[in-house]
């Protein structure tokens, strides 16, 4: 009986596997392009407020292209106090874009709108370990490419200028990357940690930017304030709900749990697995 109730997990664990994609409307015809939209928020006078607002109806309203709307699986292993444990989760197979297959545009943006996103698409945004795994899973990896800091780091031009840098780098990789290919390299991570909170000013946290051998350029880091959005930062979705040895759970359980948040964090708990979200900041 044991047997057969552990077939059957498995094989309802395998069809959810296959069914996993991002619950966003269909995407209209006559929605704008990557680079229609980057140009229609690239005016200096549009506020960061105003231009999120933009940004979050853009998306809500299904602008995202096909290769974005399928989640990749990753699993995390781990044998705690003699037991083994088995986590499969799933992530977006690249950073949130915006437009179609032929022409997107990769959104950088505020800890603030990624968390009103993420919430939108019951979803979550990765830990520095989730970060890790992902770029231990991939199968295309992209050279990083920074662009010197300035204080133009924060404007659409300049998210302008690397996203063309990086749809150049992905010519070669154009039919796979199409197909869903777990794709890094292309932007550090905001990440959920336990460096959100502890400031006066609730922080953003960036992390990852994995050069080809693995190592990240970018190091845990929570200087900037919750307000602060460059051009390479990249917001990749995780699914919330979780199988842990078969059985449904979700991220923040997990994260929250003394034990068991090892499979996804190398910070030990982190109980507030989100970012506070503001209106009007």
């Amino acid at each position: 009986m044991k047997n057969i109730t552990c077939l059957l997990a498995s094989i309802l664990l395998a069809i959810v596997v296959q069914a996993q994609e991002l619950k966003l409307k269909p995407r209209k015809a006559d929605a704008l392009g990557g680079t229609a939209f980057a140009h229609s928020i690239s005016d200096s006078t549009l506020s960061l407020v105003a231009r999120e607002e933009i940004i979050f109806r853009e998306i809500k309203n299904g602008n995202v292209p096909s290769f974005l709307r399928k989640f990749q699986k990753i699993v995390s292993k781990a044998t705690i106090d003699n037991k083994d444990y088995e986590l499969v989760f799933f992530v977006l197979p690249d950073y949130l874009a915006i437009g179609h297959n032929d022409d997107y545009f990769y959104m950088p943006m505020t800890p603030i709108l990624a968390q009103k996103v993420a919430n939108l698409l019951h979803c979550s945004l990765p830990t520095r370990k989730i970060t890790d795994l992902i770029d231990q899973n991939a199968t295309l990896k992209l050279t990083p490419q920074p662009i010197p800091p300035s204080k133009a780091m924060t404007t659409v031009p300049v998210f302008i200028t690397h996203n063309d840098l990086v749809k150049q780098q992905m010519q070669p990789y154009l039919s796979q990357h199409a197909n869903g290919a777990l794709t890094v390299g292309n932007k550090k991570d905001i990440v959920i940690s336990n460096k959100i909170y502890g400031e006066t000013t609730p922080r953003v946290v960036i992390y990852g930017w994995h050069q080809l051998d693995g190592k990240p350029i970018q190091p845990l880091y929570n200087k900037h304030t919750n307000t602060w959005a460059d051009y390479s930062h990249g917001v990749r979705l995780v699914q919330n709900t979780m199988w842990l040895n078969g059985k449904k759970t979700t991220l923040a359980k997990i994260l929250a749990d003394p034990l068991l948040s090892q499979l996804l964090s190398d910070e030990g708990i982190i109980e507030k697995s989100y970012y506070p979200v503001f209106d009007n900041y």
